[in-house]
């Protein structure tokens, strides 16, 4: 099932968000977005003289009043909070000033206004614990993909996929599916590498489709991602923490998208998830990023999508076997259990320090190694 076609309005603030990124492609871009650059340059110099307001075509009427009064002030900050019932006083304050309001209160007059109003949960503040956070130094060094735990809609159960830049924290997609096998997943990934291009590494868990738990844990799935050049990491074993953006993507996702909405099936859980996304991407400030947006941090990858796999090439000194259908290696008269996903393809072995050791690598990527002395493989 394909991605579900954005807004025109979503398509321009994205496009043009992207542009203007440091040593941005615009034509690359419009072939991606499937945009002319006349239309692209169109938007491009809307945005540059009236910013959103001017891209969406709608009324220019100034966001700053400076003569505002205290009411009109707690007015905006209570319908802000309404708008976004998980966004506290410092994404409120956030917003306020990248949408140029002013004057905007502090942080701490903002949370006392939802707090008269009744819009703040007393124990919201103690919940907020601090964390030591590490990230990618560029955007699409690694992408953070995992499903969301499933919940019922009126016609069948949602599995949402996401994925997330974990440099910039950009929502690069989230998707209803209808299951987790490794065609749907495939089939959304190719619609998001045809318009982000190609990351460097995907970290994701060891569960199905793109992992077992077991000694050998590569799948099809993740067969496919080496073959386009990707490195294909796993989280360890029941420790969620290691996707830790993306666990906290899911819970940002359930309190401000899903909540205790009733969904009568896939395409309504899309309509809620698209323009959400929307606002998480380019209006929501996140903490992380010191209040910035996701969308400023972020651009797509120079890496085009590949219509055709390229073909599997080693180096002049890899010893190169073909595995066996059952995901063998035989070597030296010896079988060596590799990986049924990497079935009837080729491989590399290559020397390690120790002499009875062999890596044996799948196009990129060492996907096991072998002890040739004690005939194992690990």
């Amino acid at each position: 099932m394909p991605w579900m076609e954005q807004s025109t309005m979503s398509l321009k603030l994205e496009l043009v968000t992207l542009a203007k990124q440091p040593d941005a492609n615009l034509r690359e871009l419009c072939r991606r977005f499937g945009v002319s650059p006349k239309t692209a340059y169109k938007w491009l110099d809307r945005y540059a003289q009236g910013g959103v307001i001017a891209l969406a075509e709608h009324s220019r009427r100034p966001h700053r009043s400076p003569t505002r009064s205290d009411d009109q002030v707690e007015q905006l900050v209570c319908e802000m909070r309404t708008r976004h019932p998980a966004w506290g006083g410092r994404k409120i304050r956030a917003r306020l000033l990248a949408l140029g309001h002013a004057p905007v209160p502090a942080t701490s007059t903002i949370t006392g206004i939802l707090r008269r109003h009744g819009l703040l949960d007393p124990d919201e503040s103690a919940k907020h614990t601090p964390w030591i956070r590490f990230e990618h130094p560029n955007p699409n060094d690694l992408w953070q993909m995992d499903f969301l735990g499933d919940f019922p809609t009126d016609q069948e159960r949602c599995h949402s996929l996401t994925i997330l830049d974990d440099h910039s924290r950009y929502c690069v997609g989230v998707r209803a599916c209808g299951n987790q096998k490794t065609e749907t997943v495939r089939g959304n990934l190719i619609d998001r590498f045809r318009r982000y291009g190609l990351p460097r590494r995907i970290l994701c868990d060891n569960g199905s489709p793109w992992g077992h738990a077991g000694e050998h844990r590569h799948t099809q799935l993740s067969a496919w991602i080496m073959r386009l050049g990707i490195g294909v990491s796993h989280g360890r074993a029941y420790h969620p923490q290691t996707q830790g953006k993306d666990e906290r993507f899911h819970r940002t996702l359930r309190a401000e998208a899903i909540g205790a909405r009733r969904f009568v099936d896939l395409v309504d859980v899309q309509r809620c998830y698209d323009p959400w996304r929307d606002v998480y991407n380019f209006q929501r400030p996140h903490e992380a990023l010191e209040m910035a947006t996701p969308a400023s941090r972020y651009a797509p990858s120079p890496r085009p999508f590949p219509e055709t796999l390229p073909p599997i090439e080693y180096g002049p000194g890899d010893v190169v076997r073909k595995l066996r259908a059952d995901g063998y290696l035989k070597y030296r008269g010896v079988l060596y259990g590799i990986s049924q996903a990497f079935a009837r393809q080729p491989v590399a072995l290559r020397a390690t320090s120790q002499e009875h050791l062999l890596d044996i690598y799948f196009c990129h990527q060492k996907v096991a190694t072998i002890d040739i002395k004690d005939q194992t493989c690990v």
